[in-house]
């Protein structure tokens, strides 16, 4: 439970501010609107699961996308050196 004490000289408005603050930083409304209607337990399930499909799915294609990127390194660009060439 959140819980504010007002300060001596501090005005409702200073010690409402403080309170939403509070309320905000322990997750209160958030609690509330996920509480607000009932899920049946298979459904969360399901949503959670959901969630870490689209979780790996964007880890996934974030990966492609920096394999890609580095791939597209160029070795040799036009007026600079050329690369050395291997040992024999």
């Amino acid at each position: 439970m959140v819980s504010v004490v007002v300060r001596q000289g501090e005005t409702i408005e200073e010690a409402l501010r403080r309170f939403k603050r509070e309320c905000e930083k322990h997750g209160v409304l958030q609690e509330i609107r996920r509480r607000e209607y009932y899920k049946p337990p298979s459904v969360v399930k399901k949503e959670k699961n959901n969630e870490i499909k689209r979780k790996l799915r964007r880890r996934a294609f974030k990966a492609a996308n920096m394999r890609k990127r580095r791939s597209r390194v160029v070795a040799y660009r036009p007026g600079a050196r050329p690369p050395p060439r291997p040992a024999r």
